[in-house]
């Protein structure tokens, strides 16, 4: 029998990685000898759970999750591997693309009337072109990818000003670059330059929020280091949840 789990977080070179703690309750004398050492396993989702006895401390799980740090993350990278759920984007009228995470019908219009446009309309993103093009694909992706930077140029700019009084740190308005990452929401230079994904605009506000704080907590903090999370938890404390919650919906936002 188990009791509901816990979370703990570890780090692993530049990589945040959440593990679940699940306490064993020992119903008699030989489950309580052989429920006494912490169990890891790495789930084909990439989750992460260390069973542990009831009693056992939080540091006791914390030492025996870091000693299998790298065993943890090579199974996480090999699931992440394997998972080839999502569908390749064509481009096409009925495909779903995500804005402030919401989802929104794709629509391909061709009007002669009309000059090249993406916008939001009625749970739809339509796409109008003047005419039809032999390589319509590249042509709407195109024009989709650009509608998303040009959204993400205006929208982290809003939320980078709206959050910055809680960076105390932070004396002057940092530049940040939109820029397309396969894998990476964002970073920060040594000279505090933040680059940020425009996939992200595809992800709730709170999300946004979390990856612009997480790289402005780079510029008291160049690594991931207990201070670095201390001061994430500060000005963000339940950004466990929100991450947890990017991370969910990663390969979705950045499939395109």
């Amino acid at each position: 029998m188990a009791t509901p789990s816990e979370t703990g977080l570890f780090t692993y070179g530049d990589n945040a990685i959440q593990y679940h703690i699940i306490r064993k309750l020992a119903i008699c004398d030989d489950a309580l000898k052989s429920n006494r050492k912490v169990t890891i396993k790495v789930y084909p989702d990439q989750k992460v759970t260390a069973s542990a006895p009831f009693d056992a401390s939080d540091e006791l799980i914390r030492k025996a999750v870091l000693k299998r740090a790298r065993w943890i993350w090579q199974s996480i990278e090999a699931f992440a591997k394997q998972k080839n759920t999502v569908i390749p984007k064509h481009y096409v009228s009925g495909e779903t693309q995500f804005y402030l995470g919401k989802r929104y019908v794709l629509k391909v219009l061709v009007d002669t009337n009309q000059t090249n446009n993406v916008k939001l309309s009625r749970g739809q993103l339509q796409v109008t072109f003047q005419q039809d093009h032999e390589e319509r694909t590249k042509k709407v992706k195109a024009l989709v990818d650009q509608w998303y930077k040009n959204k993400a140029q205006v929208l982290f700019q809003q939320r980078l000003t709206e959050i910055l009084s809680k960076t105390t740190w932070v004396t002057d308005t940092p530049s940040f670059r939109v820029m397309a990452m396969k894998k990476q929401w964002g970073s920060c230079s040594a000279k505090g330059l933040l680059m940020l994904n425009p996939h992200l605009v595809k992800a709730p506000k709170e999300c946004i929020d979390y990856v612009i704080l997480h790289e402005l907590c780079h510029i008291a903090e160049h690594n991931h280091s207990e201070r670095f999370w201390r001061l994430l938890t500060q000005v963000m404390p339940n950004w466990k949840e929100v991450k947890a919650k990017l991370d969910g919906m990663a390969e979705v936002y950045l499939n395109g």
